[in-house]
């Protein structure tokens, strides 16, 4: 039997295996809660798992493993680095304030704080950048399958965006939490499975260490020039802070069973992340050495695998890579529909009950799924696609989204003003000074703006304050994610 009929067997075991994951979780779902949030009921054991499985995708696993190759550590510190540091300001700055809201999306947080319009643009972007996300995620599981088995990259992607919407649409959160933790569990022996191997057959780490160059393990800019400190800043902000407002990651929050699951979900996902997604960096690293002038280092760790795995543990591999894809792309979709049927479908047509509302969520799916696998299509890259993606974020949401958690006069025309005025600066540094990071300058622009216009604009357009689901304005107390990691907290 060939490699590539093993591999071939393999995955179709394990998508198989996911879709009836799927079927088994839809039997939780009853309403439109269960499908978006897990019916708010997500304990610790699965909810970290899903954080870890959201943001450990094709970026992680095979763009990671690229900059590894390219830069050493500096030029990985997005991946994992910066999704790592976003899920730990999470949870220390904002899960207690969100958990009590008891809000669906991060369209809903807007509109209570903003407005209508505040909300559709953010929501807006939000969509943007959630079918860019994903269509870099569907590439991801094309060319791996290109790679180990031969079939056309638009086979694969177009096999993966069929699972990903199958299982997402039959069990909602409750199928994307149970799958994510199985996608752990197999991404986590895939790597150390490939890493010992590797270092088995070169000798170990002694043997690779002093053939690496002199900078490989550096963690700040080789140039001391303002426009390095700014690409430098880049690379931790545009995950780090853009994936703040991120539907995906907040879905997340809002779905745990208490305050201090979530609160310690992100803190162990954080660090869990950071441990898993430097595996790749590493693997990118010692390929420097096994592979060097490679022509694509997002290549290292496929070809990493058939060069040093027996075809049963490729198979075992591709397995643990097609589970990081999925894990991202399944989390990405949901997110998606969740916008869609909560914050936009309202706005065509206002009486939607419950059920209409669960129906569109569902249908939405399979929608954001098609535009997504059009974005794969064209644009035919990984980790590229996703950074683009979250300078709609970073620019046009972030600002307004830290303001209106943290600053209580944070209004409504300072949020539509810092929107524009971040896309307008963004845009316009772009054009004329192409050099610069432009959503960095952009993030800038927003965050000064709407401190300014909201100073001016206080008698004019008053704040509105945060209220949870009875219309009553929320506790500013205790919001820092200070509870304890073991045992019950103290009531406040």
């Amino acid at each position: 039997m060939s490699t590539e009929t093993i591999i071939l067997i393999g995955v179709s075991i394990y998508l198989l295996a996911m879709i009836l994951i799927g079927i088994a979780a839809s039997r939780r779902v009853e309403s439109q809660d269960d499908f978006i949030v897990a019916g708010r009921k997500l304990p610790l054991w699965l909810c970290a798992p899903t954080l870890i499985a959201t943001w450990f995708g094709g970026g992680t696993m095979l763009g990671a493993a690229g900059t590894g190759y390219e830069g050493g550590i500096l030029a990985s510190i997005a991946v994992p680095f910066g999704t790592a540091l976003v899920l730990i300001l999470m949870g220390f700055f904002f899960v207690r304030t969100l958990r009590r809201l008891k809000i669906l999306t991060i369209g809903d947080f807007f509109e209570m704080r903003f407005g209508q319009v505040a909300a559709t643009v953010a929501v807006l972007a939000l969509l943007l950048a959630i079918i860019g996300w994903i269509g870099g995620t569907l590439v991801g599981f094309g060319y791996i399958l290109q790679t180990l088995t031969g079939l056309p990259m638009e086979v694969g992607i177009l096999v993966g965006a069929a699972i990903v919407i199958g299982y997402t649409a039959i069990g909602g959160m409750w199928a994307v939490a149970l799958t994510d933790f199985v996608q752990v569990g197999i991404i986590l022996i895939g790597l150390i499975i490939l890493l010992i191997v590797v270092l088995l057959n070169v000798g170990g780490w002694s043997a690779i260490a002093p053939q690496l160059a002199e900078h490989t393990f550096r963690l700040i800019p080789l140039e001391n020039s303002p426009v390095a400190w700014l690409n430098y800043l880049r690379l931790w902000i545009i995950f780090g802070i853009a994936d703040l407002t991120s539907q995906s990651l907040n879905q997340r929050i809002f779905a745990a069973k208490s305050d201090q699951t979530a609160q310690n979900s992100l803190y162990v996902a954080g660090a869990g992340y950071l441990i898993l997604g430097l595996i790749p960096v590493f693997l990118g690293i010692i390929a420097t050495v096994l592979m060097p002038g490679l022509d694509d280092p997002e290549s290292v760790i496929p070809r990493m695998a058939i060069e040093y795995l027996h075809p049963i543990a490729i198979a075992i591999f591709v397995g643990a890579i097609l589970a990081a894809i999925m894990s991202s792309a399944d989390s990405a979709l949901l997110a998606a529909a969740s916008l869609v049927s909560v914050n936009i479908a309202p706005l065509l047509k206002h009486d939607l009950t419950p059920e209409q509302k669960f129906s569109v969520t569902r249908i939405t799916i399979p929608v954001c799924g098609f535009l997504a696998v059009y974005v794969a299509l064209e644009v035919q890259s990984v980790l590229d696609i996703m950074l683009d993606a979250n300078s709609f974020l970073l620019v046009g949401v972030v600002g307004p989204y830290i303001a209106g958690v943290w600053w209580k006069k944070a209004n409504r025309t300072g949020a539509l003003s810092a929107m524009v005025g971040g896309f307008l600066v963004w845009a316009l540094s772009g054009y004329f000074f192409p050099e610069l990071v432009g959503d960095v300058i952009g993030f800038g622009a927003s965050l000064l703006t709407i401190f300014i216009v909201s100073m001016l604009t206080q008698r004019a357009d008053p704040p509105m304050p945060l209220v949870d689901e009875h219309g009553k304005p929320i506790s500013l107390k205790n919001r820092f994610g200070t509870l304890p990691l073991f045992g019950s907290p103290k009531p406040e």
